[in-house]
């Protein structure tokens, strides 16, 4: 008779455990990896340190590195990354709040605006080094960039509201309008205002909320 195949469920369960040791090893790889570089960024600036830097400062080996980060700019974005998703969440829910007391529009553009500028100013730095790499592009049907693509979503829509609620003229180029807002906020130039012309978060957040506030006098100066 032939004989049953014989099933060893003890080297089962030892592949299982080696799996899972595998997969807990490189989770704690990828956390020390992270830690170590957010540490290093702070004492001495993202620009000046480099991926063998990272490596060597966290006892890691440079394979082990590139495995889970091919260059800077992804790991850059992997810190990035929870700041970025609370963020979003916090000022949905504020504009939610916002909007059930009934407040404008505009109000609720000014107040999204100006915790953008402290969220940039946070993480201008990753920002650069994310953007440099081109790892915002995102393929949106628009070619829109991430996280631009949610903040454009955000502006034009509360601009497009404002303009139902007849707190701005009809007639605006809503979708120019939202870029060139942002604009100012992108982390090349803002990382050049606030660096090299010295800009405070005070002064650029007052020259935006300026054009802002321009905005619901389009009517008149066309009309001059």
């Amino acid at each position: 008779m032939p004989t049953e195949p014989t099933i060893s469920l003890g080297t089962i369960d030892e592949s299982g455990s080696s799996c899972r040791q595998e997969r807990r090893d490189a989770a704690a790889n990828r956390a020390r990896i992270l830690q170590t570089a957010e540490k290093l960024f702070a004492e001495h600036g993202v620009a000046n340190v480099n991926m063998a830097d990272i490596a060597q400062a966290a006892k890691v080996g440079k394979g082990t590195l590139y495995r889970r980060f091919t260059n800077k700019a992804e790991l850059c974005l992997a810190l990035m990354d929870t700041q970025m998703i609370d963020f979003q969440n916090g000022m949905l829910a504020r504009m939610q709040q916002m909007s059930a007391q009934n407040m404008p529009k505009m109000t609720q553009l000014d107040q999204f605006m100006d915790a953008l500028i402290y969220f940039t100013d946070a993480h201008a730095p990753l920002l650069c080094e994310v953007q440099r790499a081109g790892l915002l592009q995102e393929q949106e049907p628009d070619g829109l960039e991430l996280p631009h693509f949610w903040q454009y979503m955000t502006v034009s829509g509360l601009l497009k509201t404002a303009v139902a609620n007849s707190e701005l003229p009809e007639g605006l180029d809503i979708e120019y309008l939202a870029d060139a807002l942002l604009a100012p906020l992108k982390a090349d130039l803002f990382y050049y205002q606030r660096e090299t012309r010295g800009f405070s978060l005070e002064r650029i957040s007052a020259g935006l909320r300026t054009l802002l506030a321009g905005l619901k006098h389009c009517d008149d100066a066309a009309s001059a």
